[in-house]
């Protein structure tokens, strides 16, 4: 790739130099914030761990975060400048249940870490934070960090769009993919549905035919759930949690399943969200209820190219080989930055493998690294991804 005019190279390899020099602090930095615990359902835990993130910026940045709070839960935002250019997304809650970190510890292999959220995304909050530490002045710059992202935002979005919408770079430390560190250049779409079942409860040993088993019912509705899936077409339909019944010896009067759906089309979306609505109940008496859960638009490529071109020059630049894009299933914040318009790039956090999976790792030399290429990214970005108020 040709260099990019105006791009101070030299500059951009002697901060890679200095953050090498303060890798083992990054990794102890890391090994904090994941012994703060951070379930996205335990607003203590997470009260605790955004104490620990404001605290380690603090000492970073020279700079406390505003603490933001909608509905319990702290979201952290960090701001330089009066108008940011560049935002910053990363998250602090964890799919991992409060306690996990007492029979699965902080753990380092050579240059792998572990430890239940290290990879997703607590490396890429430390990264952020060395990377707008290693900047000369970091003017222009948010940095928002949120506590429901691994529930869809819910309380976070509004946030999200409004910093978004201002941006002309929104890059987000998400995990890279897999062990190879590649960029995430485009994303599914997604949305979560509850199909509740409502029967009728009796005994299950004297008066069974009485009841109305909505257990049974909803086992009958899986296979119709199943069915709305294309996968041909991008479009996934996976029932995840289920729930039913009180005692063993009552036939359920209630159940419930969670869905999760992705799709490439936000046409999908809508007949996915159609056929889940047309559902019938197959046993007489039963009842069906949906409710309709958090959703995102895909992440389409066009978000995401100029910026992965100009990451890919600085990482040729530093030395760090070619940066793969590649295009994922998960959603991210970084969806909802590229549907109200903003330029995105997704993936920038950690290298490491094992995501949402027992023993979930970070690669500590490549946290220098990422901090480093995002670094050059805020400086580099803003004047090369499209201005303030452009729509695509």
């Amino acid at each position: 790739m040709g260099e990019i005019p105006g791009a101070d190279a030299d500059r951009h390899r002697r901060r890679l130099d200095g953050l090498r020099g303060r890798v083992e602090e990054m990794a102890g930095d890391l090994a904090t914030l994941v012994e703060a615990e951070s379930p996205s359902a335990d607003l203590a835990a997470l009260a605790a761990c955004a104490d620990a993130v404001a605290e380690l910026g603090g000492r970073l940045l020279g700079a406390r975060p505003e603490r933001v709070e909608r509905e319990g839960r702290p979201h952290l935002r960090w701001s330089f400048g009066n108008a940011p250019r560049v935002l910053l997304l990363a998250h602090l809650d964890t799919v991992w249940p409060l306690g996990t970190i007492d029979r699965w510890p902080v753990g380092r292999d050579g240059d792998r870490l572990t430890g239940p959220g290290a990879f997703d995304t607590k490396a890429g909050i430390v990264q952020a934070l060395y990377a707008l530490a290693a900047l000369d002045r970091p003017d222009g710059v948010e940095l928002l960090v949120n506590s429901d992202e691994e529930v869809g935002s819910p309380t976070s979005s509004e946030l999200i769009e409004a910093a978004s919408r201002a941006a002309r770079a929104v890059l987000v430390l998400e995990p890279s993919q897999g062990g190879s560190g590649a960029l995430k250049t485009a994303r599914k779409g997604f949305a979560v549905f509850r199909l509740r079942v409502h029967g009728r409860a009796a005994h299950a040993g004297n008066q069974p035919e009485l009841g109305v088993n909505a257990l049974v019912e909803l086992a009958r509705q899986v296979a119709a759930v199943e069915r709305l899936a294309r996968p041909g077409d991008g479009t996934t339909v996976t029932p995840t949690v289920a729930s039913a019944g009180t005692t063993t010896n009552t036939v359920p009067a209630e159940a419930e399943l969670h869905l999760d759906v992705r799709f490439l089309d936000p046409v999908e979306h809508q007949r996915v969200a159609r056929g889940l609505r047309a559902l019938r109940p197959e046993l007489p008496g039963a009842r069906l209820e949906l409710v309709t859960g958090p959703s995102s638009p895909p992440l389409p490529p066009a978000a995401s190219s100029r910026l992965y071109q100009v990451a890919r020059w600085i990482g040729g630049e530093l030395g760090l080989g070619t940066l793969d894009g590649v295009a994922v299933g998960g959603g991210s914040d970084g969806n909802r930055a590229a549907a109200v318009g903003a330029p995105v790039l997704d993936g920038l956090g950690a290298v490491g493998d094992h995501i949402h999976a027992e023993g979930e790792y970070v690669v500590v030399p490549a946290m220098a690294e990422r901090a480093a290429l995002l670094a050059a990214l805020v400086e580099e970005c803003p004047a090369r991804a499209w201005p303030p108020g452009h729509r695509r």
